[in-house]
């Protein structure tokens, strides 16, 4: 490729283009480009505006959200863990979630499940969340 071809060549989305490493992002083939890489943003979005209550990071950061489906038909389907089965925030975590996500305009409905395969564990976690924690 010339320098000038890739100087004019698209600059692809980085949150459409590279999922984040803990978190696998399926996306339909059905819908255009452009309506998954703001349906992607923006769900990655509402995800990190959900806290664990006793950890000052987002779940996302954390590494709680394990896999990100989205259908043909805008249905969101997402796998995530908590830090441990005893978390006494279980019940509410994935309520959170699902609302945030449900409230991404376009995104027809939204299922989450907690899975525990691969266990949680702190190298799941963002350098931002290791800065927020001050796990160095």
């Amino acid at each position: 490729m010339s320098d000038e071809t890739a100087e004019n060549a698209p600059v692809p989305n980085a949150a459409a283009e590279k999922p984040p490493e803990n978190a696998a992002i399926t996306r339909s083939s059905a819908l255009p480009q452009d309506e998954l890489d703001r349906l992607t943003d923006d769900i990655v979005g509402a995800l990190k505006t959900v806290y664990d209550p006793e950890i000052p990071a987002d779940i996302y950061e954390l590494g709680l959200i394990y896999r990100i489906d989205i259908g043909d038909d805008r249905s969101v389907k997402i796998d995530m863990s908590l830090t441990s089965p005893n978390c006494p925030s279980a019940q509410e975590l994935p309520i959170m979630v699902e609302n945030a996500v449900s409230s991404v305009p376009g995104v027809k409905e939204t299922k989450v499940e907690v899975v525990w395969d691969p266990p949680w564990d702190p190298s799941r976690m963002s350098d931002e969340a290791r800065l927020v924690l001050n796990m160095w």
